[in-house]
């Protein structure tokens, strides 16, 4: 999506954009299906808590990802993005 921005591919800007978002919120549904047929616990020792605390990190952090990118994505279609103008797509990416 960066490489198309400074290109001045607004189309497959937003279809990158939308890909990567909806892969995200993907991700996240299928750790919440795992979560909820995980056979251990988050209380079942170091392996149980290792594993919910990991992957719960990694899973915010999709989250939190996904949900700045949702918003460079509105921002790119309503034309606040330029080849030169872009810096709150970085600082987000």
């Amino acid at each position: 999506a960066h490489h198309s921005i400074i290109e001045h591919q607004r189309k497959q800007t937003i279809q990158s954009l939308a890909l990567t978002i909806f892969l995200g919120f993907y991700f996240t549904i299928l750790q919440a299906i795992e979560y909820y047929e995980a056979p251990f616990t988050i209380a079942d020792g170091i392996y149980g808590s290792t594993f919910f605390v990991a992957t719960g990190f990694h899973g915010l952090h999709v989250i939190i990802g996904s949900s700045f990118l949702l918003v460079c994505l509105l921002r790119q279609i309503n034309f606040h993005f330029t080849s030169q103008h872009h810096f709150g797509f970085e600082a987000a990416a």
